[in-house]
């Protein structure tokens, strides 16, 4: 809560009191922590000043990858119109949790660790969402007490099985490589509203800068030349390591940036997380001045924002082409070992799929045909549309 300001000013927030206010109990309200109080010099014991009821409690299950971890955000306003007054703790890796910060549907954020993990297991819920069908997150569900429990869960003998009626759907077409790969046309956000019985709206990803990082964007685009007017292009170039093949090679970036860098207004960079800094560093050589190298060993919220000096992203499906479609960028995605039909980019890109690949899609993370889908992808094809995205930029 911000502090109040000088005796002649208006406080930041004047105590409400009303008849009813000593009725509610200061343990309901979602400002009330028990250690301090929630309104400068009032006793939240002796009447709360800006009651604010927690409403119905909602826990998010969510421990797969960063990518996954976007996607699922999609699903906030879903919630939030089933729920208009409700209570959102959201609990993820580490390294993921940063992507919720700032996020106006979420009220507390926990990263998987032991301490986290304890809160919540002696807190109750009345519904709790498990996005995962991991035998990890399933064995947390479980242990978690709620009302309703909603996705995946883990059976006594080890296995994931869903946990609700909704979730059958999603749950059989894992289990039936054709029909995911083949025939199924919905997206991984339609999949997760319709598991959890949610009103699925085509709601985009939730993902907010704050007003420090859009001054750090604007500020670094100065630092390093970008001109208003310029269209900047930014090449992913890396993907996770848990599936290493969702990305181009040093080669076809290098022809794709010396293919883009004659295009007028055009300013060329790069991005991507640590593990593409050797990477990166190799292609801004190869490619001898006509891209942009920015920094990736600051952290997930700055990579965010050298991802935001970009208008259009050309990506694999990584976590770089989430954050693309979370940012609202113009992505140019290509696929190979993962399913197209699955991503959702809102109308503002497009897909580059290989033609007539029959090991593709396939999710494996070792390939025993050379990476055809990767040597297959059609990069004259990624180059015409981001050329013609420069110039309808540019008009």
């Amino acid at each position: 809560m911000k502090k109040p300001g000088s005796p002649s000013k208006k406080p930041a927030r004047a105590p409400k009191r009303s008849s009813v206010t000593d009725k509610r109990k200061p343990v309901d309200c979602r400002h009330f922590t028990g250690y301090k109080p929630c309104f400068p010099g009032k006793r939240c014991d002796a009447g709360c000043v800006d009651f604010e009821p927690m409403g119905t409690k909602i826990l998010i299950v969510n421990l797969d990858a960063m990518g996954n971890v976007l996607v699922t955000t999609s699903i906030l306003p879903a919630i939030k119109r089933k729920y208009p007054s409700s209570h959102v703790s959201w609990i993820t890796l580490k390294n993921a949790a940063p992507l919720l910060l700032n996020n106006p549907h979420i009220d507390a954020v926990y990263p998987w660790e032991p301490e986290s993990r304890l809160i919540l297991q002696h807190m109750t819920f009345d519904a709790a969402f498990n996005v995962d069908k991991s035998r990890r997150s399933g064995a947390f569900i479980a242990s978690v007490t709620a009302k309703e429990r909603l996705g995946f869960g883990l059976h006594p003998n080890g296995c994931i099985i869903p946990l609700n009626k909704e979730a059958e759907g999603n749950y059989a077409l894992g289990l039936d490589d054709h029909i995911k790969f083949h025939v199924n046309k919905k997206t991984v956000q339609q999949i997760e509203c319709e598991q959890f019985g949610l009103d699925y709206r085509r709601d985009p990803y939730v993902l907010e800068l704050t007003g420090e990082e859009e001054t750090f964007c604007a500020d670094y685009k100065k630092r390093v030349g970008i001109q208003d007017g310029e269209t900047v292009v930014g090449f992913n170039t890396g993907c996770s390591e848990l599936y290493p093949n969702k990305k181009l090679t040093i080669d076809q970036h290098v022809r794709l940036i010396r293919a883009l860098s004659s295009v007028p207004n055009v300013k060329l960079v790069l991005i991507g997380g640590s593990e593409d800094t050797e990477r990166n560093a190799e292609i801004e050589r190869i490619a001898a001045g006509a891209v942009i190298n920015t920094p990736t060993t600051e952290g997930v919220r700055r990579g965010l924002c050298y991802e935001n000096i970009c208008d259009a992203v050309v990506t694999g499906d990584s976590f770089g082409m989430h954050a693309a479609i979370g940012l609202k960028k113009f992505v140019v995605a290509w696929f190979g070992v993962t399913c197209p039909a699955e991503i959702d980019l809102y109308d503002n890109g497009v897909k580059i799929v290989p033609a007539a690949l029959e090991c593709s899609p396939c999710w494996k993370r070792q390939c025993p045909y050379d990476l055809e889908c990767v040597r297959a992808v059609d990069l004259d094809a990624i180059r015409d549309h981001v050329e013609r995205f420069a110039k309808s930029s540019n008009e």
